[in-house]
């Protein structure tokens, strides 16, 4: 079965570990150390950019996270032509 974004299951299911085991930790670690070097701004605010920062690390990782949480749709193909 041929993936529109040329990712197998398994291979997008694979980068979505690396993204949230190594990735996502760097990510974070970057975001707070630019927020401090920057200076530390009213707490509302600050909330509010992590937020903004929390949603917007996944945009470009969106279809990389696309399904993965689903079952593997190949093994579905496969089981069903036996």
């Amino acid at each position: 079965m041929a993936e529109k974004d040329g990712l197998s299951y398994r291979a997008r299911r694979t980068w979505a570990l690396v993204i949230l085991l190594l990735g996502m930790p760097l990510y974070i670690v970057l975001a707070v150390t630019i927020l401090n070097l920057l200076g530390r701004p009213p707490l509302w605010l600050e909330l509010l950019i992590y937020v903004g920062l929390g949603v917007a690390w996944v945009l470009p990782f969106k279809f990389v996270f696309r399904g993965v949480g689903k079952d593997d749709p190949d093994a579905l193909h496969d089981e069903h032509s036996r």
